[in-house]
């Protein structure tokens, strides 16, 4: 047994959502293999860890079992070769329960361009979001990885953001996005048709603006 499911097998699975202010944004810092290094008081606050017990653990102490490993597969991808990579992930607080964030990621690296370091920002996601999109692909996808394996998943998500004729990033935004629009949160917007090199630079103004930064 690996140390990811000794930690998950220590805790009795609630499903039930933590109790948090999600006006507030969970931060943390790893080294490059994901150890962590630091965790802010609302990471510590929600996952329920104690920030001497967070030290130098695995970031997967908080992994859910309900998240599809081809996610954190194309996260890491990502990352590794200096990406920012935007994910919804469900998490698995010490309590068993579990909390839904979208990430955001500064990669840090050394005077020879290796990376260091990765700072991660999350935030809360919508629950209509989650409920009517998110959850029911994960689950598709985990299906798949206990019948097929890992492989067989990614050929799925591939195919069916093929389908969308969108990235997995552009399919999290333009869902949030929508949720926002129909909560008349941006009243003032109007719509303008973007040219294909602005495509780029609009998707990183959406997650300024969505992680205030």
């Amino acid at each position: 047994m690996n140390q990811e499911n000794q930690l998950q097998g220590q805790r009795t699975i609630i499903d039930k959502e933590v109790s948090w202010d999600k006006t507030q944004v969970i931060m943390s810092k790893t080294n490059a293999f994901g150890i962590i290094e630091y965790a802010n008081e609302t990471f510590v606050d929600v996952c329920g860890y104690e920030d001497y017990e967070l030290m130098g653990q695995p970031h997967n102490i908080i992994r859910h079992p309900d998240m599809p490993r081809v996610i954190f597969k194309v996260l890491w991808e990502n990352l590794k070769n200096g990406k920012n990579f935007h994910a919804i992930v469900k998490n698995l607080a010490k309590s068993g329960r579990f909390y839904w964030v979208i990430t955001d990621f500064e990669i840090s690296r050394d005077e020879n361009d290796v990376i260091v370091n990765y700072f991660g920002r999350r935030q809360a996601v919508p629950q209509e979001v989650i409920a009517l999109h998110i959850e029911p692909l994960y689950k598709k996808l985990l299906q798949i990885e206990a019948a097929s394996g890992m492989e067989f998943s990614e050929k799925y998500l591939i195919g069916f953001l093929e389908e969308k004729k969108k990235s997995y990033v552009e399919y999290i935004k333009d869902l949030i996005f929508e949720h926002e629009r129909g909560q008349a949160k941006f009243t003032q917007y109007e719509e303008r048709v973007i040219v294909e090199e602005e495509e780029e630079e609009e998707e990183r103004g959406f997650f300024r603006r969505l992680f205030n930064r």
